[in-house]
């Protein structure tokens, strides 16, 4: 009973392994990565800068 169990398995798996088939897609692979990069900018001016800013607006 073990001989015919194992021949009734080997048979099987032989069956299945005919049944994988690996392809490549005819479509892109797309990948979306939502990604959202904020940046803080700090800036200190100097008291001379400050000054000839706020003396002349119209420059900047």
């Amino acid at each position: 009973m073990s001989r015919w169990m194992t021949m009734a398995l080997l048979g099987v798996v032989g069956l299945a392994g005919g049944c994988v088939s690996v392809t490549a897609p005819d479509k892109p692979i797309v990948i979306n990565l939502n990604i959202k990069i904020t940046q803080d900018v700090v800036y200190r001016l100097d008291g001379k800068a400050k000054a000839l800013i706020e003396n002349n607006t119209g420059i900047f």
